[in-house]
């Protein structure tokens, strides 16, 4: 959450001439109203059926860059399906940096309740582990410009189709 997914994910698409998708716009476009909404009403266990679904339909896709939501990966399935279907790279950023970057994001559900800090580094704590197993590529972004990240990925995925 904050590390970038999105805006470096739609720039990296342009560099490699791929189409880019972004898995919770996705969802929002195909129910017609916001993830938070989403989270109120089916709670976070419905939200993430629909994030496999949208997931699983969009992995069919070729030449494509897919920004899933962070807890995208607590999903056996959906490790699966990401994993078999293209280079999976982790973007990672220190604490600081994230709560800096989504401090006044109203769209994020699981950082609207209680201390963000402590919501943050629980949330790490979690997914890290699946983060870094997952990947193929890891980017911590951190200071980093959007435009130097990209550059950054780039000779990353360069480097591993060699």
């Amino acid at each position: 959450m904050g590390a970038g997914k999105t805006t470096i994910g739609r720039q990296i698409a342009r560099v490699l001439n791929f189409d880019f998708f972004d898995s919770d716009k996705e969802i929002e476009e195909r129910t017609g109203v916001s993830i938070p909404l989403i989270f109120e009403l089916e709670g976070e266990k419905g939200f993430r059926k629909r994030e496999q679904d949208i997931i699983s339909h969009l992995v069919q896709k070729s030449h494509i860059v897919l920004a899933t939501g962070g807890g995208a990966v607590l999903s056996v399935e959906n490790q699966n399906i990401l994993k078999r279907s293209g280079t999976v790279v982790y973007l990672c950023a220190d604490i600081d940096d994230l709560l800096e970057r989504t401090a006044k994001d109203k769209n994020r559900p699981l950082l609207q309740m209680g201390d963000p800090r402590k919501k943050l580094e629980s949330i790490l704590i979690e997914r890290e582990p699946i983060y870094r197993d997952l990947a193929d590529i890891i980017l911590a972004t951190n200071k980093m410009t959007v435009h130097s990240a990209v550059k950054a990925l780039e000779q990353l995925i360069n480097e591993q189709n060699q």
